[in-house]
């Protein structure tokens, strides 16, 4: 890109930024600085606010970025990301929305200790809590990285790194000022900035193929190199037995990984009752459902207007792929059109990370603050107040965004869907059998959940840390080393059956009998609404 259009991209970026800071400094002025507030927004948001903040939250640069370029580079294979992202959105619907909210106050960890011993649950969930968001945020960075490396430079690693560098600076900024209230508007206005974008391209590809869908998948496959290999199952994910079994591994941690996120789960306590979470689940689904429709028709025409071997020169994980359409779609490289397009796209893709990265980093920074902080002080300490809560919950988002920004610069060559689909298996791995079984099995033990969490949490980031992507492929986080040993490279095939046996096999062999007046006091309150806070 030019000078003058890198000018106009990064005047946006900069509206964007400037527009959403604004929101965050008018929110910390009228902050009431409980711990209701930091972490839950007060419970004031309407089931419309909270399914559109739900949407802004889940729609991340994963989704935006990360599966159009999959789908421009692999074509059907890719697709399985929209159909998983969305299709996870029926457990939480039908399992999860109105029981959190009725269990829970502002983590996961309320839900699981409501009938068991608080200290070990809290510590065992707080800590595969921080693990799963610190994965999901590096996704984040890496999207962010590529992003403003195409804009400023085309593969500049400088710009990639200070871009990362940048986004964990102003997370850190928005989660620490503005809390949950100030998060929950970015997002919201986030999902509409990025709703409006993607309606805009797909109809401009439609209006390109005049609408035709078969002209555009035909050409999409010419277009490929694949030939009609590129529509049919099998070009990322056939072959071997071990391409079919990563097919399925990552399918079962993208279905039954949402349900087990920290971020997504904590904006069930923005609302005041559970119908209204479940209300807003029903919001966020109907604009998640056609967001992903639209995701198909951007990664296929990338793959038809650019061509998958450009959109694999100017990123080899296929993360640039909807700016570079854009690009195309406005009039092509050097001209305003183009240059306006990829400027808003380019945008509302920054925007997408930035809101995103705050609602991670809010539900990791409650974790360590309302979990591990509060269990892990000395027993005869008094219980800190809710203001020294917050405040540590404040020097915990410091921390967390440090860990993910090195992260982040070490996997800046990963595609950032993939990133996300190995967060979504440790979150499916360590957290949903828990959770499954503490509002469900009315004979669950504290040994029980300290079992789940760590029998998923462990096998899982241990699988990945031996698998292909961390070493022994041209791909790999350290391609010049060899200690692969995990043939697959989503380890949820293995780890979330381990999660939910070790479970059971917890409470099995616990000496303690489950507390039968906790169980029916929580249940009473799940399924009522009775004595929710």
């Amino acid at each position: 890109m030019t000078g003058d259009h890198q000018v106009l991209a990064l005047l946006l970026f900069s509206a964007f930024v400037a527009g959403t800071l604004a929101i965050t400094t008018w929110v910390s002025r009228h902050r009431r600085g409980s711990a209701e507030e930091f972490y839950a927004g007060g419970r004031l948001f309407s089931p419309m606010e909270n399914g559109f903040a739900l949407a802004g939250d889940y729609m991340s640069a994963a989704s935006f970025l990360g599966i159009s370029g999959l789908i421009a580079l692999f074509g059907y294979d890719g697709m399985l990301y929209s159909v998983g992202f969305l299709v996870a959105w029926l457990v939480v619907l039908l399992l999860v929305a109105e029981l959190v909210r009725n269990c829970g106050r502002f983590t996961l960890a309320d839900v699981i200790a409501a009938r068991m011993r608080e200290r070990p649950v809290r510590i065992a969930s707080g800590t595969s809590s921080v693990t799963v968001s610190v994965l999901y945020l590096v996704a984040q960075m890496v999207g962010a990285g590529s992003l403003v490396a195409l804009l400023l430079g085309g593969t500049s690693e400088a710009a990639r790194s200070w871009t990362v560098i940048g986004v964990g600076a102003l997370m850190v900024i928005y989660v620490s000022l503005g809390g949950m209230r100030a998060t929950t508007w970015i997002q919201i206005v986030k999902a509409v900035l990025l709703m409006a974008g993607a309606l805009a391209l797909t109809v401009l590809v439609l209006m390109r193929f005049h609408g035709d869908i078969g002209h555009l998948l035909t050409t999409a496959a010419e277009r490929s190199g694949h030939g009609l290999a590129f529509l049919s199952p099998g070009l990322k994910y056939g072959g071997d037995w071990i391409s079919r079994l990563d097919f399925i591994s990552l399918g079962l941690a993208l279905v039954l990984g949402t349900a087990g996120l920290p971020h997504i789960l904590s904006r069930f306590y923005t609302v005041p009752t559970a119908p209204a979470a479940r209300r807003s689940v029903v919001w966020a689904i109907g604009l998640i459902g056609g967001f992903y429709l639209m995701t198909i028709v951007l990664g296929f025409g990338a793959a038809a207007i650019v061509g998958t071997e450009e959109v694999r020169e100017s990123n080899a994980a296929g993360n640039t792929a909807v700016p570079l359409l854009a690009l195309d779609l406005g009039g092509g490289a050097g001209s305003t059109g183009g240059a306006v397009l990829f400027a808003v796209v380019a945008a509302v893709a920054f925007a997408t990370i930035l809101a995103v990265v705050t609602g991670i980093t809010l539900a990791s920074s409650a974790s360590v603050a309302h979990d591990l902080y509060a269990s892990l002080r000395r027993p005869h300490r008094k219980r800190p107040q809710r203001y020294g809560e917050v405040a540590v919950a404040r020097v915990a988002a410091v921390g967390i965004g440090a860990v993910a920004i090195g992260l982040g610069l070490l996997a800046r060559d990963l595609n950032v869907a993939f990133l996300v689909g190995l967060a979504f298996a440790v979150a499916a791995s360590a957290n949903l059998p828990v959770l499954l079984y503490s509002l469900f099995w009315r004979n669950f033990t504290t040994r029980g959940a300290v079992w789940s969490v760590y029998g998923g949490l462990v096998p899982a980031v241990l699988l990945v840390a031996l698998s292909p992507v961390v070493s022994g492929s041209p791909d790999a986080l350290f391609p010049g080393v060899d200690f692969q040993v995990f043939p697959l490279q989503n380890p949820g095939v293995v780890s979330i059956p381990l999660g939910f046996l070790a479970g059971w096999l917890g409470t099995v062999t616990s000496p303690e009998a489950p507390d039968e007046a906790r169980h029916a006091e929580t249940e009473v309150r799940a399924l009522t609404g009775a004595g929710a806070v």
